[in-house]
């Protein structure tokens, strides 16, 4: 099963997260099969906080990954 999750990167106390392509039984830290966005939360300008390719995520979700629930909150898929 394929999901599509954050991944937290960035240092301490300045998070930042990147959207990736990840079978479900891994962990994050593992190595992914496609990175598709990033998101950032401290960002000031909340329009441009976040950056995903939406055709890549469509592409994603018609072969069957699923989103988790922290990702479907963000993109507002």
């Amino acid at each position: 099963m394929i999901r599509i999750r954050l991944k937290r990167v960035g240092r301490k106390k300045k998070p930042f997260y990147q959207l990736i392509v990840i079978d479900k039984r891994r962990s994050n830290n593992s190595k992914f099969i496609e990175r598709i966005g990033y998101f950032n939360p401290l960002n000031t300008y909340k329009i441009n906080n976040i950056n995903t390719f939406k055709q890549r995520i469509k592409y994603w979700i018609n072969l069957g990954a699923s989103i988790s629930c922290r990702v479907k909150k963000i993109i507002k898929f």
